[in-house]
């Protein structure tokens, strides 16, 4: 039997699939686990939400799909998603610990006009995929659930002139809180990181070794992301802690090395050097050369 595609597009309609009391704030809720909440995440249904979601779950049996994976819930994890995103919940059961589990669900339209909205996407981790969710210490999920508790309580009051940037900001507090983790979990987990990082110049390495630059181009961080087995937006906050470059300047530093060595050792024109490269167009070549030698190819070549 095929899947159920369900669109959410609302705070009131998760409250109404789970058929629950009516929300405090149109644009905003916090959800606990509970018996209904397992029942409605059936693995017949997939939902495509079209609001933010931060999940923590804790003591949790079940799976998710999400993206390209499957991730299980044995342990305390984050798992952050973006308007837009598909994802299909197994059936799950009760959590043992109901405090330390919840799901934060806020729409776009809370955050649009604040400086959180002009800075969501440089939480990067809202794009990652569930394998690579946050591991949190006890002492952790009880702190981030000190301030989910503080978003009830401010929802669940009268709402004043106040209540959404008060809300908004410890939304941002969690956020920001979790950005610390991360690079916790990047720290802790270095010879893992280390790992990735020798096989990422590995699938560089071996890519500019291959035709492909000549018949696919400079390669993408989603095709060397797809390589790993890691999303786009963790491979380079990965390198980035690991060596302070991000993808993309990795692959224009190694491009440029190559492009010095052939620059120095054969006659070849920069537009054929350039193309060997993966470059459409030999001027993007010389921008990306200049800017990261302060010398254009031509330049290189005659005073080398």
């Amino acid at each position: 039997m095929n899947d159920k595609l369900i669109e959410i597009k609302s705070i009131s309609q998760v409250h109404r699939l789970l058929d629950i009391n009516k929300p405090n704030h149109p644009l905003v809720t916090v959800l606990r686990n509970s018996d209904r909440l397992a029942e409605f995440s059936s693995s017949e249904n997939k939902f495509i939400i079209d609001l933010f979601i931060v999940n923590l779950k804790s003591g949790m049996e079940g799976t998710c799909t999400y993206g390209r994976n499957n991730y299980d819930y044995q342990e305390g994890t984050m798992v952050f998603m973006s308007p837009g995103q598909t994802i299909k919940v197994d059936p799950i059961a009760q959590t043992p610990n109901l405090s330390e589990s919840w799901i934060l669900l806020f729409h776009p339209d809370l955050i649009r006009k604040s400086e959180l909205g002009k800075k969501i996407n440089d939480y990067s981790f809202f794009n990652y995929e569930v394998n690579e969710a946050l591991h949190v210490s006890e002492s952790e999920k009880i702190f981030l659930n000190q301030i989910i508790q503080n978003i009830e309580r401010e929802y669940s009051q009268n709402i004043d002139r106040h209540s959404q940037e008060l809300i908004v900001s410890n939304i941002k507090m969690i956020l920001d809180y979790c950005i610390r983790f991360y690079d916790r979990q990047f720290y802790t987990r270095t010879n893992l990181n280390k790992d990735i990082v020798s096989n990422f110049h590995s699938v560089l390495k071996d890519y500019y070794e291959s035709d492909f630059p000549i018949e696919i181009g400079i390669p993408t961080v989603k095709y060397i992301g797809d390589i790993l087995g890691i999303s786009p937006y963790y491979l380079s906050d990965l390198l980035k802690k690991e060596t302070g470059r991000n993808t993309i300047e990795h692959i224009h530093f190694y491009i440029i090395d190559k492009a010095k060595t052939k620059l120095l050792n054969s006659s070849k024109s920069i537009s054929e050097i350039a193309y060997e490269l993966g470059f459409e167009y030999p001027q993007h070549f010389a921008k990306v050369f200049k800017n990261k030698t302060g010398l254009s190819p031509s330049e290189y070549r005659n005073v080398k």
